[in-house]
């Protein structure tokens, strides 16, 4: 905040911030004549939409006060946009401008009253957004004077002619020393102690009641060679401190952090151990098959074993899961041909030697991983210590974004180190000064709580050079490059590039170095991008830009991202001058997935960018299922409904260049890959502006979605239609999510750590659990059918855990690995051709894996489905019509089905393994059936290890654990979602819990919640008022569940959330609304939707032997029946005999698009608007009516009908139905709109 005071005596309090598209309007009420004739004639959405940096001051009212925009090369065509250095420079040559530390404004506009002021305050927030910016030009026509404003803060240097036409333009320079100058540092003396005190005790006051109140002048006094402390002042005030000591712990931290990029900060010694000399021929082996991929064709580390053990598969699961951070730390520094004076030839002392150790290293740096993951070696380091550390750092929240100039001076005192090091707390937040740093990775065993930060003396160089490569750069990439796994790739694009700047395919194909010294650092390869039409129509790229201001040829696709660790902190000015250099708007980044178990990557996969994560993640569009048959000529492109490889799109653009991330350190411990869990991750993950860098998922099987069973169309278990392999493929969560492959066994929730089955322990700041319920092995009653007992003379045992060794032909399935195991089994033991198989249960998983088997080729006659005694009255499908379709379709198939039969024994009693026979009790007899392969399907229950880790942390579990309405235990750091979890006793609804909503949205709703505690931008959180406070959140999303049931029939049902119900018990009720039925069950063309007392859609029933659009079924959930064509009117006139043809036809096509809910609020905001003063608004109008303020004499909704048509909103209506249309043309061509007839 700051305040400005006119010139008349008025004051106003302003501050800054991004400008947003919803300025534009106030930005042109604010443009003059004067700024036309110094601007020139302005497009400000086109302007904004290329702009780096634009930035709209605001009052206290936000209310827009000023604004100014900002490029990266100058206006008026005085230069190219790629080469204006040159220009300048003859200018003046003693103005050093580079592309690093120079802009240009290319827009100013302010209130008059406040605008020197307003341009002053926003100058001086450019250059402390921009800590290397020392020079803002301003170019205007020669003929022009700046006027009163512009001239108080800009000087004339010279004039320049236009390159298109004959006229000079003046230009202007602003120096940063004008406004926010670098701060001089010095030795600190013993009374800088009371300037700097206030700044310490506004922090913290723990080192003032530890050491006493005179510690600083202390610290300061007892300076040596080994210990130094510096101030940096204004004015010959000391506003900042540092102190700096030689002595590092490097023993603790080779321990602790894989220091191999930075050769373990020590300098070179001959006895150095670098490598393992037993494994060194092993990993030549290995690297030479990782280095052999290319873009088109690679092989996998496995490819060519028949098989892979678990521990060696969830191993490379782990490695993938790592490698966009372990890449970026492997790009070792390589030297040793550095010419360049003192400062330049620090670089050398790092040494090349730990290139051939990339393979180990990397593996040090994956996840967690199962106990038969051998120890790997680590390097042993026997030089001098190349490193300083700093012991305390603080600095005047005014000046905190020049902490980097203490840098050159702190490393002016210790001329013989290379290294800053710095060890925080992780929650401490990201201050300026290390996100210069490059954070380290902590090996598995580190103890340490605090995270370990690390600069190198050539980060301080600033003559950085991003140019086109040339052949003669081809060693010193080669250099740079030889330790990533797809440097031969890299090689080959450059060749490409060099040899003809195209693809072999002939797309045009740029490269990019970064050079320092004379010294290659980083390399780029992008090409045009030529899917541009696939990517807007998949993914959410207008999240981030205006579409319709690019042009095809500005859109870059990135292949290759590689530069030195040192510079890390120079990634997003490499990526803003690839864009400058290559007349680019936007680079896309895409990231396949991996492939199946025995593959490493990908064969698509490009080589891992270390700039990962200065781009964002664009999410993927939900895609209209078309009738392309229907639709002939009026079907999309091909361009936009072709279906190819599924990959995670990353992105960035010249909007994004200079607009930095919230980092978030926190530890994010998610137990469970389930539903809830992925939608939890997802939503953190797609949260753009924020970094999240320690989220970590606890599964026993690695994150979901390794098609394991891709080439089976029915899959054993039902679906809920949350997420699918294609969607775990387009969020790519192994990009941001470390994953540890293992099992909760235990919480200390003192030392806030979670115990694994391999007695690993995994630190955590949040805990969130959401390991579900699971499919149990049942435990048998050991029920003697020899005495003919019934199951009123057992005893119940279904809430009690089986203990025992579980039998090797039993399978409970609960996940896609359950699934492949079982597959496996049955193919490897003759299953489809021998023994009985009996499946135990009630739910539809059962029907689903039923099906299964009868698909695999296992005859229905060695099919056993018995059902135990139901736990209520409501079945799985509760639909009579599409139950008695599936019990004939079983008949038909011979599959013979017991009900009410309780597991009595395996093997008569004797060793269950394997399962020969099974027992069962009845209400009337008991039987028993010999059985080759066994499936439990009982009733889901939380595992036996979660329970015991959940009692033993004494959470408190009342048959399931209780949380609030906000998600959390009786402990704070600790939140439960899903079916885990019951509502606390409190709130008096035991019958609500969060297995009666959507997971999906119980993921949602869960981060929802987390994310204030994260993000600043976000309105505080306040506590609702007491009453409130008692009722639980009720969630909207549908409930789905769907899959292929015996008969080949496909099923799918969408609800509201809702208590079970038996649906003839809904169906009596008085205000149960319409129910609209077409086909029939039998014949497998049955479509129900149940239509209630508010005329929406309130549920879905199919059964169809045909596959059809589930995805666009989906959307119709909460829809008006009008919306659905007066969908009520025409089944009363018997126009509609099939719903599955109803809605295929084109008119309904709009309703599946992802954004027709965005059409349906903004023509809801238009009907709520007041669009004319003496007249109220329809919504109003029809408020009156309800509450009988107006009485018309024609019916209400004909009243209503004739005000809308009569008015204003009836052209705004159309008008914006028609916008949505043509802009939304591309995914919907088949309808109409003026113009096109």
């Amino acid at each position: 905040m700051s305040v400005l005071t006119s010139p008349r005596g008025k004051v106003e309090v302003v501050h800054c911030r991004r400008t947003e598209s919803q300025d534009i309007y106030c930005i042109k009420s604010l443009i003059r004549k004067f700024t036309c004739k110094l601007f020139g004639k302005l497009n400000i959405i086109y302007l904004l939409e290329k702009a780096n940096l634009a930035v709209t001051l605001c009052n206290d009212k936000e209310e827009i006060m000023a604004q100014a925009t900002f490029l990266d090369y100058p206006n008026w065509n005085v230069a190219k946009q790629d080469d204006w250095v040159s220009v300048f420079r003859e200018l003046d040559g003693d103005i050093p401008c580079t592309p690093l530390n120079t802009l240009f404004m290319h827009l100013f506009v302010a209130v008059d009253e406040y605008s020197v002021g307003c341009c002053k305050e926003i100058l001086r927030t450019v250059y402390k957004a921009v800590p290397e910016l020392q020079f803002v030009f301003l170019i205007v026509p020669s003929y022009m004077s700046l006027g009163s404003t512009l001239i108080t803060v800009f000087d004339q240097v010279g004039n320049i002619p236009c390159l298109t036409y004959e006229e000079d333009f003046a230009v202007h320079i602003c120096h940063r020393h004008s406004h926010y100058p670098q701060l001089h540092v010095r030795k600190a003396r013993v009374e800088d102690h009371d300037d700097l005190m206030p700044i310490f005790m506004r922090y913290d006051t723990i080192l003032k009641e530890t050491y006493g109140e005179y510690f600083l002048a202390e610290l300061i006094e007892a300076q040596d060679e080994e210990n130094h402390a510096v101030v940096c002042e204004v004015e010959g005030t000391a506003v900042g401190f540092m102190s700096v000591c030689s002595r590092v712990n490097l023993q603790l931290l080779h321990e602790c952090f894989d220091l191999g990029p930075f050769h373990g900060l020590c300098f070179p010694h001959p006895d150095d151990v670098l490598e393992s000399p037993q494994e060194l021929s092993v990993q030549r082996s290995q690297d030479a098959q990782l280095h052999s991929a290319t873009r088109g064709h690679q092989k996998g580390v496995q490819e060519s074993q028949p098989t892979v053990s678990p521990s060696v598969g969830e191993g490379v699961e782990g490695n993938i899961a790592r490698e966009a951070a372990s890449e970026e730390a492997l790009t070792a520094v390589q030297s040793g041909n550095v010419s360049e004076p003192e400062d330049i030839e620090k670089l050398s002392d790092v040494s090349t030697g730990y290139a051939q150790d990339h393979h180990v290293s990397s593996r040090s740096l994956a996840s967690l991983l199962l106990p038969e993951e051998p120890i790997h070696f680590r390097p042993i380091y026997r030089g001098a210590s190349a490193a300083f550390c700093i012991q305390l750092f603080c600095i005047d929240e005014k000046y905190e974004a020049r902490s980097l100039d203490f840098m050159n001076f702190v490393f002016s005192l210790f001329s013989d180190k290379n290294f800053c090091v710095i060890s925080l707390p992780h929650l401490t937040p990201e201050f300026i000064l290390i996100q210069n740093f490059v954070k380290m990775v902590p090996f598995n065993t580190c103890t340490l709580e605090q995270d370990l930060y690390v600069f190198h003396r050539a980060g301080l160089l600033k003559s950085i050079n991003i140019r086109f490569a040339t052949l003669l750069d081809t060693p010193g990439v080669e250099n740079l490059v030889s330790t990533l796994m797809l440097n031969k790739s890299i090689l080959e694009d450059l060749d490409c590039y060099n040899k003809a700047r195209k693809d072999p395919d002939g797309t045009p194909l740029q490269a990019f170095v970064a050079e320092i010294a004379e010294q290659i650092v980083g390399i780029a390869v992008i090409r045009n991008e030529m899917d541009i039409e696939y990517i807007r129509s998949h993914y959410n790229i207008e999240d981030f830009i205006y579409f319709s201001h690019h042009q095809r040829e500005e859109h870059g696709h990135m292949h290759h991202f590689a530069l030195n660790p040192i510079f890390r902190h120079y990634t997003k000015f490499f990526l803003k001058e690839i864009l400058r250099l290559g007349f680019k708007s936007c680079l896309y980044y895409p990231v396949y997935p991996k492939s199946r178990a025995g593959k490493f990557q990908n064969p698509y996969a490009h080589s891992l960018t270390s700039a990962l994560h200065y781009l964002v993640p664009v999410r993927p569009r939900r895609q209209i299922v078309y009738p392309l048959e229907k639709l002939g000529i009026n079907a999309p492109s091909k361009a936009v409904s072709k279906d190819p490889m599924s990959y995670a799109l990353n992105h960035t653009n010249r909007k994004l260049t200079l607009e930095p991330k919230i980092t978030v350190n926190a530890k994010i411990i998610v137990v469970g890959a389930s539903n809830v869990g992925i939608s939890f991750l997802e939503t953190l993950v797609f949260c753009s502006h924020l970094k999240f860098n320690n989220l970590t998922l606890i599964s026993t099987h690695g994150l979901p979605g390794k098609k394991l069973l891709d080439t089976e169309q029915r899959k054993f278990l039902a679906s809920d239609h949350c997420f699918n392999d294609k969607d775990y493929a387009l969020m790519s969560l192994c990009s941001w999510v470390n994953v540890v492959v293992g099992r909760m066994t235990g919480i200390d929730r003192a030392a806030k750590h979670v115990v694994l089955s391999t007695d690993e322990i995994v630190l955590y700041d949040h805990l969130i659990l959401c390991t579900g319920q699971q499919y149990q092995v049942p435990r048998p009653t050991e029920a003697d059918i020899s005495q003919h007992l019934t199951n009123r003379e057992v005893p119940n045992s279904s809430q009690r855990w089986y203990t025992g060794k579980v039998p090797c032909n039993h399978f409970t399935l609960n996940e896609e690995e359950d699934c492949f195991k079982a597959l496996t089994w049955i193919r490897n033991n003759s299953i489809t051709t021998e023994g009985n198989v009996i499946v135990y249960g009630n739910t539809i998983d059962t029907y689903t894996t039923v099906e299964t088997l009868l698909n695999l080729g296992v005859s229905g006659s060695r099919i056993h489905l018995v059902q135990p005694p139901p736990a209520s009255t409501i079945t799985c499908i509760n639909n009579y019509s599409v139950e008695s379709a599936v019990a004939d379709a079983l008949g038909a198939a011979g599959v013979t089905m017991y009900r009410d039969a309780i597991l009595a024994q395996w093997n008569d009693g004797l060793h269950p393994d394997p399962i020969y026979s099974a027992s069962f009790t009845t209400p009337t007899k008991p039987f028993r059936l010999q059985c080759s392969m066994f499936f439990s399907f009982c009733e889901k229950n939380v595992d036996y290890e979660t329970f015991k880790a959940l009692n033993d942390a004494c959470l408190v579990y009342d048959g399931r654990l209780v949380i609030d309405t906000n998600f959390h235990t009786n402990d704070i750091a600790i939140r439960v979602a899903g079916s885990l979890t019951k509502f606390s006793n409190r709130y008096y609804s035991n019958e609500w819990t969060h297995s009666n909503f959507s997971s999906k949205e119980i993921g949602f709703q869960l981060a929802a919640a987390m994310l204030h505690l994260f993000d600043p931008t976000l309105e505080p959180v306040t506590e609702p008022p007491a009453d409130l406070d008692r009722l639980i959140p009720m969630y909207k999303g549908a409930k789905i569940q769907g899959g292929i049931l015996p008969g080949s029939y496909h099923y799918l049902h969408i609800a509201k959330p809702a208590i079970p119900t038996p649906l003839e018990v809904q169906m009596a009720q008085p205000n149960y609304g319409l129910e609209i039925v077409t086909g029939s069950a039998k014949n497998g063309t049955y479509f129900r939707i149940h239509i209630n007392k508010y005329k929406m859609v309130e549920t879905i029933t199919c059964l169809s032997r045909e596959p059809f659009p589930t995805s666009n079924y989906i959307r119709l959930f909460g829809q008006h029946e009008q919306l659905l064509n007066n969908l009520c009117a025409r089944y009363d006139e018997n126009l509609i005999t099939d719903l599955y043809s109803y809605f295929t036809e084109p008119w309904c096509l709009a309703l599946f698009h992802d954004r027709f809910i965005d059409l349906r609020k903004e023509l809801r905001q238009i009907l709520a608007s007041k669009e004319e003063e003496d007249l109220p608004s329809i919504e109003q109008l029809a408020h009156q009516i309800e509450d009988e303020e107006i009485n018309p004499t024609e019916k209400p909704r004909q009243y209503l009908k004739r005000v809308f048509e009569e008015s204003v909103y009836k052209t705004l209506v159309e008008r914006s139905t028609l916008d949505y249309l043509r802009y939304n043309r591309y995914h919907l061509p088949m309808y109409a709109w003026p113009g096109i007839i």
